[in-house]
């Protein structure tokens, strides 16, 4: 059996079907690691959705701030939708059954067997894996429980931007939120800055990429992550980003799994459906 990791994919279904071929994927045998992010901006979300969910057990796919849209959206909240490409789906005779699916997707998936984590966007520095764990349970409770329509109304904004065992509340479900959907540079002392979108380098000298920050509690475990399109394939202190940009004319990056010896990236060049920018 083989597993394989894939960056967001965006709607981008073609490139995605081209890039199973490219990989002989066998659903039969093999499993999917998708790293959130499988709808908006491309043009067949609604194909990608259906996709995902036919694959049932054989696919792991963890929510990105874009699948939260679709979710936010599903429940009146307009306030952060610029693109159009989610009315296909909430017009969908299959509507209910997806959004059922999505809402009830993991933010972040651990395997102990495979020695690796997978999550949409970054984790604060004050979190080990076990404690991700427990923190992304808090949220997913709320999205599948009876708060998932109050939580959906108000979980946007970039505050609170350093953790506390003492938040309750939506600031705690946000702050949550906001590490494993939006997360990408932070200050040295471990304050999410979450204006920061472009690659590293031309970042203010006060922040750092997430995986950099000295002192990371989750430096010892292998993390997958995507949401980072202007970082691309990066391999490095222990993660491994998978966002390379299909929307924008980059690449669709599959990623295999192995215990024992290096991962082993497949890319698929895409076309492009927007003008290169932020993931």
């Amino acid at each position: 059996m083989a597993i394989y990791a894939i960056g967001d994919i965006q709607g981008c279904y073609d490139e995605l079907q081209r890039l199973l071929q490219r990989i002989a994927f066998n659903p039969a045998r093999d499993r999917l690691w998708l790293a959130g992010d499988i709808v908006n901006r491309g043009p067949k979300s609604l194909e990608v959705l259906r996709f995902a969910k036919s694959l049932g057990s054989r696919a792991i796919t963890v929510l990105g701030n874009h699948d939260l849209h679709l979710l936010a959206l599903s429940q009146g909240n307009r306030s952060h939708y610029k693109h159009g490409t989610l009315e296909q789906i909430l017009r969908a005779p299959d509507r209910d059954e997806l959004i059922h699916w999505l809402r009830h997707r993991p933010l972040m998936h651990h395997s102990a067997k495979r020695g690796f984590s997978l999550i949409h966007a970054g984790l604060p520095p004050q979190w080990d894996i076990a404690t991700a764990l427990r923190r992304a349970r808090e949220v997913e409770k709320v999205l599948q429980g009876p708060g998932f329509h109050d939580y959906c109304h108000a979980m946007y904004g970039n505050h609170p931007d350093r953790w506390s065992d003492n938040l309750r509340g939506m600031d705690r479900l946000r702050f949550i939120t906001n590490c494993f959907t939006r997360l990408r540079y932070c200050t040295r002392d471990g304050r999410l800055a979450m204006k920061e979108k472009g690659a590293p380098g031309g970042q203010d000298a006060s922040l750092v990429p997430w995986f950099k920050v000295p002192g990371r509690a989750s430096r010892g475990q292998r993390i997958l992550f995507g949401h980072w399109s202007t970082l691309g394939y990066y391999h490095g202190e222990n993660v491994w980003s998978l966002d390379t940009g299909c929307l924008w004319g980059g690449q669709l990056t599959a990623l295999r799994l192995r215990k024992k010896r290096p991962p082993k990236p497949v890319q698929l060049p895409c076309p492009g459906v927007l003008r290169p920018g932020g993931g």
